[in-house]
């Protein structure tokens, strides 16, 4: 064999209960599971190599079902990030807004308005338009594996432009000829961001066109929905009924209940989602362990102030008039781009800037409308923002429930970016596991292994069984432990010894290996 962990505590990804055992690895994938008091006769396994894992738990590797990692993986070839969490899986193409499919013009466009999610890619080799091309740079090597959603508001920047109006019918025609050749080419389905402009702007009949095309290939769809704050459960039951006509797979993003409105209310949410369960949906969602979220600041704008594209906004932000408009959506009636609650400044903490004039406003709560104006207009829509409307009780009922699976959400810009992109998985572990008690290792482990594979449609990874993938994380249950924090946000986490990708060493004794073992990971029929 190539490799042996002895004697390591194994949670195996099926939520069942641990067991000690050895697993060796050979040529990629799990040869071997040879457990404590086997059968007489029964040799433990040799290899060149064993690795002590007495007192260590090994777990398949987490999935990240919600990450916006869509140019750091070529950016950054350590991307410690996630390989030091144990993700050896992102699903990228989030939130409706990625880099594939495109054209000249596209690309240009949704460089502009997601640069504040990934930098504005300056430094990047675009030698992509189409999603299979895109997944054939990925698989040049990088550190992790990914996945890929076709994102339907690229899609329809693509097709439409950035018009709020609907789609005619030769413009439906090519988002489903677009969204049909991504699934073709590999995505595992397709995202939108629906409080996020020009995605925003298609009403429910064109996403469920969308999502029967969807559906024809196996896919799911991904919706961050209309509204996480005032009608939050009215914008869930869209997205329900929405999929249940379609006959598609559904998987919430993010799927919170945030702003004073929803204090307390998550029970609701899963009740509602029960009942379609019940009814036979096929449903899913993930969450991050963390109350604030973390996005744009131009996101939070109402979406006619940002019809027309990037260029458009800013000439309404430059113009006094249209200006004040904006700060009374925001500020009076509640912006469907900050989910229909008037704001609340004192939300807003500046969390990463474009232009590094800037950089002072980083870590600074922003004061009100002026100030996020002049912050719109000098950073060109660039700065990121943590809003601290979450709850606690929330996070934690939801994150108990039968589909519930990990997801960071994790923005890698700004000089102090949320704590989730670098702590997301060993926060689940150590924070709500072990000191608080709020899943078991064992249900845990499977939220971020074999449910979110299932959903995927892997059949060979989230599960340490014999023949799959040696995706793998040995961990320590007793010090495991997210070292990010909101003031110090890239500290990597603790209790995290060896992560393997196909029986690849990406991190070792705690450190990064030189190792791009990660490939893209694609539907299959």
């Amino acid at each position: 064999m190539d490799l042996v962990f002895r004697d390591a505590e194994v949670v195996d990804g099926t939520g069942g209960a641990s067991y000690r055992a050895d697993v060796a690895i050979d040529g990629g994938r799990i040869a071997a599971i040879v457990k404590e008091g086997a059968a007489a006769g029964c040799q433990r396994p040799t290899a060149r190599r064993v690795v002590d894992a007495e007192g260590l738990a090994l777990s398949p590797g987490f999935i990240d079902m919600h990450a916006h990692s869509d140019l750091a993986l070529l950016r950054d070839p350590d991307h410690s990030a996630k390989a030091a969490q144990g993700v050896t899986l992102e699903v990228l193409g989030q939130d409706g807004l990625s880099y594939a499919p495109v054209d000249d013009r596209t690309l240009a466009e949704v460089r502009k308005a997601i640069t504040g999610w990934n930098g504005s890619g300056d430094d990047i080799d675009f030698d992509w338009r189409t999603v299979g091309e895109y997944l054939d740079r990925l698989d040049r090597g990088i550190a992790v594996n990914a996945a890929y959603l076709v994102p339907q508001g690229t899609v329809r920047m693509h097709a439409v432009g950035w018009d709020d109006r609907p789609a005619t019918e030769s413009e439906l025609n090519h988002m489903r000829r677009l969204v049909a050749e991504g699934m073709e080419q590999g995505a595992v389905g397709m995202s939108s961001g629906l409080t996020y402009t020009p995605g925003m702007y298609a009403k429910d009949a064109e996403l469920t066109d969308l999502c029967r095309v969807v559906a024809g290939y196996g896919g799911y769809y991904c919706p961050h929905h209309r509204s996480y704050g005032a009608g939050a459960l009215e914008a869930y039951e869209e997205m329900v009924r929405l999929t249940r006509e379609a006959g598609c797979a559904l998987h919430l993003a993010h799927a919170t209940m945030n702003f004073g409105v929803n204090e307390g209310r998550a029970p609701e949410l899963l009740a509602l989602l029960d009942e379609a369960l019940d009814a036979g949906s096929d449903i899913s969602l993930d969450t991050y362990p963390y109350t604030p979220g973390c996005t744009t600041l131009v996101a939070v704008l109402p979406s006619w102030a940002s019809e027309g594209g990037p260029e458009a906004v800013l000439a309404r932000l430059r113009d006094d008039e249209t200006a004040e408009r904006i700060r009374h959506h925001l500020e009076v009636l509640g912006s469907d781009g900050c989910h229909g609650v008037p704001m609340d400044w004192d939300t807003i903490e500046v969390s990463g800037v474009s232009e590094a004039t800037l950089a002072d406003w980083v870590g600074r709560r922003v004061d009100g409308w002026a100030t996020a104006r002049r912050l719109l207009l000098e950073d060109r829509l660039g700065t990121t923002i943590l809003q601290h409307v979450g709850h606690e009780e929330n996070v934690r009922t939801i994150m108990r429930h039968r589909v519930h699976t990990g997801g960071s959400d994790g923005i890698l810009q700004g000089l102090k970016p949320h704590p989730r992109a670098y702590g997301t998985f060993p926060q689940y572990l150590g924070r709500y596991v072990r000191d608080l008690g709020v899943l078991t290792l064992e249900d845990c482990v499977a939220h971020l292994t074999s449910r979110p594979a299932a959903r995927l449609g892997l059949t060979d990874r989230g599960r340490i069984r014999e023949g799959h993938r040696a995706d793998l994380v040995l961990f320590d249950p007793r010090t495991v432990g997210a070292g990010a924090t909101y003031e110090s946000p890239r500290t990597l986490p603790t209790g995290i010894p060896h992560v393997l990708i196909n029986g690849e060493f990406v991190m070792e004794d705690g450190k990064r290996t030189s190792a791009l073992a990660g490939r893209s990971v694609r539907r299959t029929r």
